[in-house]
């Protein structure tokens, strides 16, 4: 069952849902059965990793869910210790046999890793996969402006989104208007603060005013601001709740008083330094 859902059109044409499911720290068996939960659910976005050691599990749920290949948005990525254009074209291939596909519809490279100096050449590996159809669009994580400006000055080629680590405590406002202005989409991982900002007595007075759950506030807080979240759960209620945000809206005092919450404390790596 696919439902409606907002998507984000990406600056080469291809469109994203707004809200897909995160499978970072899932088995195999628990990204299978999530997967097929999802699905089922009505959410036709997936994102994982080969560092996330799932990929086979998410493949399986994707078949397990019977939903048609092509109405999945299917997002994989290269890991550090791949990168350079013929590692990372053999990381590809290796996750698309993992996950028994023939193409993903988003390929990123996990993190720059400043220190290798090596993420320009990874790059050029992602356009070639592009234009052999391995990857149906392609853009990065983990990405400060410097290393988007470098991929961009020497290759001519922008990525179409960078998928950082964005919640109400660390809200990325300058990075965002940087995306912006350089065409590229803003995704949020860890989008619920891995779980902190649930507690927040912010967060919990908005969600009682609109009779909802802290998680739906924030990821309805993602969705205004025109960002694309992804959700981690194995939980099959919690992942139906988190996809239960297409039918209310937050108002502008709300909007307000969660970006008071911003402290710009990470919970995940510095992009600078992690290698």
């Amino acid at each position: 069952m696919v439902k409606p859902q907002l998507t984000i059109q990406l600056s080469d044409a291809q469109r994203i849902p707004q809200i897909g499911l995160g499978v970072w720290q899932a088995s195999d068996d628990e990204a299978r059965a999530a997967v097929r939960v999802a699905l089922e659910e009505g959410y036709c976005h997936v994102d994982t990793a080969s560092i996330y050691g799932n990929e086979k599990g998410v493949g399986e749920g994707l078949r397990d869910a019977g939903t048609p290949r092509e109405q999945v948005f299917l997002t994989t990525k290269i890991w550090n210790d791949a990168h350079g254009f013929e590692s990372a074209t053999s990381a590809l291939d290796a996750s698309l046999e993992r996950l028994n596909v023939d193409y993903v519809d988003l390929l990123l490279i996990h993190w720059p890793a400043p220190s290798q100096d090596n993420y320009v050449d990874t790059w050029r590996a992602l356009i070639n996969a592009q234009r052999s159809g391995k990857a149906r669009s392609i853009g990065v994580s983990n990405f400060n402006v410097d290393h988007l400006q470098k991929l961009i000055n020497e290759t001519g080629v922008a990525p179409v989104l960078n998928q950082i680590e964005l919640h109400p405590f660390m809200q990325q406002e300058a990075l965002r208007s940087a995306h912006e202005s350089m065409g590229i989409a803003t995704q949020s991982w860890s989008p619920l603060g891995q779980g902190s900002a649930l507690s927040d007595p912010i967060i919990l007075e908005i969600a009682r005013k609109h009779g909802r759950t802290a998680a739906q506030v924030i990821i309805r807080w993602h969705m205004e601001l025109g960002l694309i979240a992804i959700p981690k759960s194995i939980t099959p209620s919690r992942i139906r709740e988190n996809f239960n945000v297409f039918d209310f809206s937050l108002e502008t005092s709300d909007l307000a008083a969660i970006v008071a919450l911003n402290s710009g404390k990470r919970l995940g790596p510095d992009p600078s330094t992690f290698a």
